[in-house]
C-alpha cells in the first residue's frame, strides 16, 4: 500500500488566467465560486500578486486589495497565498525597505497567508527584506528557488541556494519553473537532492507550456514533493499549470492522498467552463495560448518569451529571421552571467537578442535595463560577467556590489505626502507607490469619479488619458 501524500495548490485564481489570458479575469467572476473552492481540500488558493494588482487597476478598474479582502471573507478552510517579486514586491523596481515592510503589513491585514517570494537572479539579498517583513507580520514565508539551465546552474548550484533559503528562514521551499522545462529525469535528480538539505515542505511548480509538466509532477511526486500546483482544467494546460482533475485522478489510482474532493473540484470546473467561453468570445482568452510548444525544450526559453519575440520580429518586419534570434538568445543570456529567464530578465535577454540579430553587430544597441544590470543594479549574476564585456556596454560606471535596496531612502511618508488628498489609506498610498502614473487615475477615478450628467465623451477621457 502507498503511503505518499502531496497537497494541491489551486492557482485558477492567479497564475492559470495570468498565463492564458494576461490577467483579465474580474473579482465578479471569481466570487460565486470560492466557497466551492475552500471546501474542495487544497492546501493553498494562489490568488493575489503576480500581476493582478497590476491588471486590476490598469485593465479592470477594480480595487486588488477589496478583490482580496473578499475571497478571504469566504474561505474559511484554505490558505490564500500570493506571488511576490521579493524587493520589487508585485512591480516593476526595486523599491524601498520601508515599502516592502507596509506592503506585506497589509497584505497579512487583509488576509494573505502564504508569501511566494522569489527573485529573479536567485540573489538572496532581494528576498531578505520581504522575508523579514513575512516574518514580522506573522506569514507563511515560502522562499523560491527560480528553475533554469545553464553551466552553473547544476544540481549544487541549487542545492547550495535551498541550504541558504533555510539559513534564513525559510516556512517552505517552492522549486519554481517559470519556462515549463523541467523534465521528469531531472526532477528525479533535484527533487531527492533538495530534499536532503531542507526539513521543510517543498513545493513544486511548473508550467504546461512544453507538455511535460504533467510527467514531472508525478515524478516530482514520487520524489518527496510536498505539494504541487495544478489549475482547473477550463483554464488548465498550454502556457498554463496542467489540470488539476487529471492529476488528482492518476495520484489517487496509485495510492497517493492528494485530500481533494472532488465532487468540489466537479462543480469548480463546470462553473469555470462557461467563465472560460466568456473570456473566449471577449477575445480575451486567445486560443493559441492552450497550446503546447515543445520547442521550449530546445531553446529553454518560456513560451510566453518564444511569443513575444516573434511579435517582435513581426512589427520589424523580420519575422524571417526568428531561428536566429532564437540561437542569439543563449549567447546573450551567457554574456550576462546566465541570468534565469522570468521577468524581468526574459524580456530584456529576448530584445538584446533581437537587436543584435537586426543591426547585424552584436551590442551594437543596447537598451538601458541592460546597463542597470551590468551596473549591479538588479543584484548579483549567477555567473560572473566578463569584466571587458561588461567595459564595453557601461564604460568605466560604477558597478554596485551591495545590495541594490541599500542604496534607497525611505519613500512610503514622502509617497503619502505627494499623493495628497488621495492617500485615504495605507493601501492607497502602495497602490500609488508600486504604480505611480496608473495608480494615481486609478485613484482620482475612485474618489473623484465622473458625474452621472457628464457626457460619454467626457467619461472616456477622465477613464483612459
Amino acid at each position: 500500500m502507498n503511503n505518499k501524500k502531496v497537497r494541491i495548490t489551486e492557482t485558477i485564481l492567479r497564475d492559470a488566467h495570468q498565463s492564458l489570458m494576461a490577467t483579465r479575469m474580474s473579482t465578479d467572476d471569481m466570487l460565486p465560486i470560492v466557497e466551492t473552492l475552500d471546501q474542495a481540500g487544497y492546501y493553498a488558493l494562489e490568488m493575489w500578486g503576480g500581476a493582478t494588482y497590476d491588471s486590476a487597476i490598469r485593465y479592470l478598474n477594480e480595487d486588488p486589495w477589496e478583490r482580496l479582502r473578499k475571497i478571504r471573507k469566504r474561505t474559511k478552510n484554505t490558505k490564500l497565498q500570493m506571488l511576490l517579486r521579493g524587493q520589487n514586491l508585485i512591480g516593476y523596481r526595486h523599491y524601498a525597505d520601508d515599502i516592502v515592510d507596509k506592503f506585506i503589513e497589509k497584505a497579512v491585514e487583509n488576509g494573505i497567508d502564504v508569501f511566494r517570494i522569489f527573485d529573479a537572479l536567485n540573489d538572496t539579498r532581494n528576498m531578505q527584506a520581504s522575508l523579514d517583513a513575512v516574518k514580522k507580520h506573522g506569514g507563511h514565508a515560502q522562499l523560491t528557488i527560480c528553475y533554469t539551465t545553464s553551466d552553473v546552474h547544476t544540481i549544487e548550484y541549487f542545492t547550495d541556494l535551498a541550504k541558504e533559503l533555510i539559513e534564513m528562514g525559510a516556512d517552505s521551499i517552492c522549486l519554481k519553473d517559470m519556462a515549463g522545462i523541467l523534465t521528469p529525469a531531472v526532477a528525479r535528480k533535484i527533487i531527492p537532492a533538495l530534499k536532503e538539505v531542507i526539513n521543510v515542505p517543498l513545493d513544486v511548480h511548473t508550467h504546461a507550456t512544453a507538455g511535460v509538466a504533467s510527467m514531472t509532477y508525478f515524478e516530482s511526486v514520487e520524489a518527496g514533493a510536498d505539494i504541487i500546483d495544478t489549475a482547473l482544467s477550463p483554464l488548465g494546460g498550454g502556457t498554463s499549470q496542467p489540470p488539476t482533475e487529471s492529476l488528482v485522478l492518476t495520484l489517487e489510482e496509485l495510492g497517493i492522498d492528494t485530500q481533494i474532493n472532488m465532487d468540489k473540484v466537479q462543480e469548480a470546473v463546470d462553473y469555470f467552463k462557461k467563465i472560460r467561453d466568456k473570456y473566449l468570445e471577449s477575445g480575451d482568452l486567445d486560443p493559441v495560448m492552450m497550446f503546447t510548444d515543445p520547442r521550449a525544450l530546445i531553446y529553454q526559453v518560456p513560451g510566453g518569451m518564444l511569443s513575444n519575440l516573434y511579435s517582435q520580429l513581426q512589427g520589424a518586419g523580420a519575422s524571417d529571421r526568428y531561428q536566429e534570434v532564437l540561437e542569439e538568445v543563449p549567447n546573450v543570456r551567457e554574456d550576462l552571467g546566465f541570468p534565469p529567464l522570468v521577468t524581468p530578465m526574459s524580456q530584456m535577454v529576448g530584445t538584446q537578442a533581437v537587436f543584435n540579430v537586426l543591426t547585424g553587430e552584436r551590442y551594437k544597441m543596447v537598451p538601458n535595463e541592460i546597463k542597470d544590470y551590468l551596473r549591479g543594479q538588479y543584484g548579483k549574476t549567477p555567473a560572473p560577467v566578463d569584466e571587458e564585456f561588461r567595459q564595453s556596454i557601461i564604460g568605466d560606471d560604477e558597478v554596485i556590489t551591495d545590495r541594490p535596496a541599500d542604496h534607497l531612502e525611505p519613500e512610503f511618508e514622502t509617497l503619502r505626502e505627494e499623493l495628497g488628498d488621495l492617500a485615504r489609506t495605507d493601501e492607497d498610498v502602495l497602490t500609488y507607490a508600486l504604480f505611480p502614473e496608473v495608480g494615481k487615475q486609478y485613484l482620482e477615478n475612485k474618489y473623484n469619479p465622473v458625474q452621472e450628467e457628464d457626457s460619454d465623451e467626457v467619461i472616456k477621457i477622465r477613464i483612459h488619458r
